[in-house]
């Protein structure tokens, strides 16, 4: 024990270069943190325990005080001011938010932006100027419009009449809260159009929507002539890859995407970023070189750099800037600033001020899936670089032995980089999205070679040059690489057991993972492998029991479980909903059959035994007969509409209506031992945030 504390107490010392990068890891815990709490806080104590700390981190560094006294002051104040940046970005980006239970409306806006297509048609993101029953302060400064037919592009004046609702709110408690995404967008609302999308004549608006119309018009025309000149399929996918316009994608390829483990090349992100800048970068570092006359005055990887960020900076203009490729390109820009500073680019501590840089923008980001998966992948690939054995440069060998070295290194060093991001990224996989890619090493491995020196290039040049009439060749070779990895991707999906299903595990066990990765990527020695078990928390970690009824936000739609099989009362409503219940908790969906039901235009109730659930649809509330009939018929009734009185046969039921909704929103149940029922609503695991519609408390 003591040669063990020992080795431990100089693993510890040989870290002195490396505490610093934990700075960044506490900045982002204190946003986090801010994001899990309850209620919503002041802001002035947050402000002023940031400042205090920070200035005693000054003030400590000034007077010499210990070492790791000002470690832990610095540490203490970045997770101070992680939570202060968190929210003073919460209070920048408030905006009018729709109100709940409008009557069908009028909307009269600019359409900034053509959004990726949903179950029930084609999206667009509207501007809106004129909102029929809101007042200018209450009509929110963006809103999805779900239309009819094709969508208006960019720029186009529209009116529209449609059912018009706040963000949806988590289809389950604990599940991905969308509402908080479309607030930090400054999406205030949804619009689902019930008639034909209308021209409208409208004042003009502001310089910052007319640039942002003029830039997503001219995506969105790049992505037309993708399209156009590739075919819907192949163009579907390449410009989605170039522009971020995912709307003419078609649902079997996505699938056969997500089943193999690829579908992270459909989403702008790192990978792009990379090959698209590495790409450029190379290139002009050629080119160069191949001038004497300026190779002689002019530093090539200086050059090549600022080639470098003028691609990422124009690649992240022409995607739209999403926020996965924002991250990827801030990343990709210190590397390159740190070669025009003549620093090495591919450091732990140039990602540590690239998650710094992210964070202080979007403290809203490390909540969200793709950061947490981008930054894990991104640590665990450069502690990789850190301990990767360096190449033995020969004096002089046949090239046939000298390219077969080379191939074998490439090969080497790409299935550690895909087996080392994969793990990387399981955790939150599993936890977010409930599935993993069997195959996914197999068919990223595959695909490696031809994403990143044929189709992104290709895709790269031809996208610059179309707008010219010559990106005909280049999109023809990214046609061909594209239909290349769909056939990779649909193989892999097809085969035996490609997908492997696993329910979420509780909240906690998600921050455990990430820190416990963290730890294997930021400390070096043997030491590091402490964190394993801590990374593989979300794998290892026992989960509940799942819950035996289910009902979906505002009483619409519900399922209860019958074994592992999740039984959906209403499959062909929100079905996105029910599923995503579904798979968080480890059961198959099924329809429900329609044997032993009673099923009207409102309700569906069981026949003979009391079954588990009945379930009241209409916005009318039922009447007192049809009341006891549910009460008869199960142990739970659901009821969307508010309900004053209950038949005598409701007594020893549950009985939820409308108001119950109304206040938690959807919920989970599970039978208790004295016959009763515990349940856990989405309210309560929520809070009072602003995006809630709560407030500040």
């Amino acid at each position: 024990m003591a040669r063990l504390f020992a080795s431990l107490l100089a693993d510890a010392r040989a870290q002195a270069e490396r505490w610093p990068l934990w700075s960044s890891v506490c900045f982002g815990a204190g946003c986090a943190a801010y994001f899990a709490l309850k209620g919503e806080p002041a802001t002035w104590p947050l402000a002023l325990g940031a400042v205090v700390l920070l200035g005693a981190w000054i003030m400590g560094r000034a007077r010499g005080l210990p070492r790791w006294a000002i470690l832990i002051l610095l540490m203490l104040a970045c997770f101070a001011g992680g939570l202060a940046v968190a929210k003073l970005r919460t209070e920048t980006v408030a905006a009018p938010i729709a109100l709940a239970d409008m009557a069908p409306t009028q909307v009269e806006g600019w359409v900034i932006d053509v959004d990726s297509s949903g179950q029930n048609g084609a999206r667009v993101v509207v501007a809106p100027a004129r909102v029929r029953g809101l007042t200018p302060e209450q009509t929110p400064e963006r809103l999805r419009v779900t239309v009819k037919g094709a969508p208006p592009p960019p720029g186009a004046p529209i009116r529209v009449f449609g059912i018009l609702n706040p963000p949806p709110p988590p289809a389950s408690p604990g599940a991905y809260d969308f509402g908080r995404n479309a607030y930090f967008k400054g999406m205030g609302g949804t619009l689902f159009a019930l008639g034909p999308t209308r021209p409208a004549v409208l004042a003009p608006p502001p310089w910052r929507v007319r640039a942002a119309m003029k830039v997503n018009a001219v995506r969105y025309a790049l992505a037309a002539r993708i399209v156009a000149r590739l075919g819907e399929r192949t163009g579907g996918v390449a410009a989605a890859m170039t522009t971020g316009h995912e709307t003419w994608i078609q649902d079997p390829d996505l699938d056969a995407m997500r089943d193999s483990g690829l579908a992270h090349i459909l989403s702008i992100s790192g990978l792009h970023m990379a090959v698209v800048g590495g790409f450029v970068f190379f290139a002009a570092r050629l080119l160069v070189a191949a001038w004497p006359w300026l190779a002689l005055r002019v530093s090539g990887k200086k050059a090549a750099a600022i080639a470098g960020l003028i691609a990422v900076g124009t690649y992240l203009v022409i995607s739209g800037a999403p926020p996965p490729a924002e991250r990827a390109a801030i990343t990709a820009s210190i590397a390159f600033l740190a070669i025009l500073t003549d620093r090495q680019a591919v450091t732990m501590r140039a990602l540590s001020a690239a998650a710094f840089v992210v964070l202080l923008l979007r403290p809203e980001a490390v909540v969200t899936p793709g950061f947490q998966m981008s930054f894990a992948a991104t640590a665990a690939l450069v502690a990789l670089v850190e301990v990767w054995p360096r190449r033995i440069r020969e004096f002089a060998a046949p090239w046939p032995i000298v390219a077969a070295q080379r191939f074998g290194s490439w090969l080497m060093a790409a299935c550690a980089a895909s087996l080392v991001a994969g793990m990387a990224t399981g955790p939150f996989a599993m936890q977010h999205f409930n599935r993993t890619a069997v195959y996914g090493l197999i068919a990223n491995m595959a695909t490696a070679p031809l994403a990143d020196f044929v189709m992104m290039p290709a895709l790269a040049l031809g996208a610059a040059l179309e707008p010219l009439g010559l990106g005909a060749p280049f999109l023809w070779v990214a046609g061909q690489s594209v239909d290349a990895m769909l056939m990779i991707g649909h193989w892999a999906a097809s085969l035996p057991g490609a997908v492997k299903a696993i329910p979420s595990a509780p909240a906690a066990a998600l921050p455990v993972a990430f820190l416990g990765i963290l730890f294997m990527c930021l400390w070096r020695g043997p030491w590091r492998f402490l964190g394993l078990p801590f990374a593989a928390a979300v794998l290892i970690w026992p989960r509940p029991a799942p819950p035996d009824i289910w009902i979906g936000d505002g009483g619409a739609n519900a399922a209860y479980r019958l074994e592992s099989d999740a039984v959906v009362v209403r499959p062909a409503v929100r079905q996105f909903a029910s599923d995503l219940w579904s798979r968080r908790r480890g059961l198959e969906p099924v329809a429900r059959s329609p044997e032993g039901w009673t099923c009207k235009r409102s309700y569906c109730a069981p026949d003979g035994e009391p079954g588990p659930l009945a379930l009241w649809w209409g916005k009318a509330a039922p009447t007192p007969e049809q009341l006891d009939q549910m009460c008869r018929s199960a142990q739970v009734i659901s009821v969307r509409a508010v309900i004053t009185t209950l038949p005598s046969s409701c007594q020893g039921r549950l009985v939820l209506d409308g108001a119950d909704y109304a206040r938690g929103g959807s919920v989970e149940l599970w039978r208790d031992g004295a016959g009763g029922w515990r349940a856990l609503w989405a309210a309560e695991v929520r809070g009072r945030r602003p995006w809630s519609g709560g407030g500040a408390e």
